[in-house]
């Protein structure tokens, strides 16, 4: 090990991790969820947050707006059973700063994450997303900074605002998104457990008692809120909705039917544009599924695996890719898995 390297164990007692020159997460509050296996690392001008744990294939978590590695809280130790799992805060999420310049922009975040991962240094084998998370990872796979077998959406938000609400919404979130003021005020709205329930409740989820207090944690900050509407502002995703049909990775995207952020619709119109692309229909849950229904998640994500040679857990890391359409209906409890354009 060089000098300056340190190591982290997974909650499962695994060999430990090597992650490039990191240091002690202090900065992270000593109840985080799995703070165990937090470090951080200097990696392309920006001091990132990272969690890592487990053994086996490499898969990465990338979570969305507004989010940080807690929303793995539950689901990352289930994955870490068969996978060598890194999950990171995105540039001002979190505990991460932001980058150099301050961009929040897609091209950025992508670029940004590819530094980290050549740091750490870190090949995922599955790359799994949340939300605008998979967004992240799709830009990524379309400029060679990663090579997964598999890229799973989890509620995958790949859509742009269009027509008149692009009109309103990209000048009103240019507009507040560098206003402290603005971000001081909803961060002490953020305090009141009342309106972060009825927020997070608004996108079709259902959270515990511990989940809410997280969130509300992390928008109480006004760095992190201005963070979080830099990203509004500056998100574009319409060059990435030109590239989709040149995708040549592996793509899944599991829809919760409750999602209320992100309709299951989305998915299937997404779906239809990329190559092999399939759609699975959680039955249970909202946009945050994976935080109110983990296990089940996991079924999924493990059964999706299962499906692609070379993605899955088994010798040597090679999935067989033998799983049937029927077993992950099985592992999640699912309504459907539908192929493109179904």
């Amino acid at each position: 090990m060089m000098p300056g390297e340190a190591c982290m164990e997974g909650r499962d007692g695994g060999r430990p991790r090597t992650v490039g020159h990191s240091a002690p997460a202090d900065s992270v509050p000593a109840n985080w969820p799995n703070r165990a296996a937090s470090r951080m690392l200097e990696a392309g001008g920006c001091r990132w947050h990272l969690q890592r744990m487990g053994r086996g294939p490499g898969m990465l978590l990338v979570h969305g707006t507004a989010a940080s590695t807690h929303t793995w809280r539950d689901l990352m130790p289930r994955l870490a059973r068969s996978w060598d799992v890194l999950a990171v805060d995105l540039p001002g999420h979190g505990f991460s700063g932001r980058l150099p310049g301050g961009s929040m922009a897609l091209p950025s975040l992508a670029d940004g994450l590819g530094e980290l991962l050549d740091t750490v240094p870190f090949e995922p084998v599955v790359a799994v997303g949340h939300s605008a998370g998979a967004a992240v990872l799709l830009e990524m796979a379309l400029d060679g900074l990663i090579e997964p077998a598999q890229i799973i959406g989890l509620n995958a938000a790949l859509k742009p605002f269009d027509g008149h609400l692009q009109r309103f919404f990209s000048p009103l979130a240019r507009a507040i998104s560098g206003s402290r003021a603005i971000a001081a005020l909803l961060a002490r709205r953020a305090r009141d457990p009342d309106a972060i329930t009825r927020l997070l409740e608004g996108t079709g989820s259902f959270p515990d008692a511990r989940g809410i207090e997280l969130y509300g944690y992390l928008l109480s900050d006004p760095d992190r809120v201005g963070s979080v509407l830099a990203m509004m502002a500056q998100w574009d995703l319409h060059g990435l909705q030109a590239r989709l049909e040149q995708l040549r990775t592996q793509l899944c995207l599991v829809a919760a039917r409750g999602d209320q952020a992100v309709p299951p619709g989305e998915a299937r119109e997404t779906a239809r544009r990329v190559p092999g692309a399939r759609v699975v229909i959680q039955e249970r849950g909202g946009h945050l599924a994976h935080e109110e229904f983990p296990e089940a998640t996991a079924e999924i994500i493990e059964a999706v695996c299962a499906q692609v040679p070379g993605c899955g857990p088994g010798a040597g890391g090679a999935g067989s890719g033998s799983a049937s359409d029927g077993e992950i209906r099985k592992a999640g409890n699912c309504g459907s898995v539908l192929g493109r354009g179904d």
